[in-house]
């Protein structure tokens, strides 16, 4: 179960991003996310549906 819930920096590093920019995304909603206390935390499984969600509307031509 420990690796199926990522942290910020675990996400961040999935994505390829810079942490405060996964912050930012998931403060604002962009990238699907829950906070336990102060922090968040994501779904592994979640995070890659999202991603293929987004590739998927990329292809399709439609905004990211």
């Amino acid at each position: 179960m420990a690796d199926e819930i990522l942290t910020i920096r675990e996400v961040a590093e999935l994505l390829k991003l810079n942490e405060k920019t996964a912050y930012k995304l998931a403060l604002a909603g962009e990238i699907p996310g829950f906070k336990v206390g102060g922090s968040w935390r994501f779904e592994r499984q979640a995070i890659a549906s999202w991603i293929k969600r987004k590739v998927e509307e990329q292809q399709k031509g439609r905004p990211a």
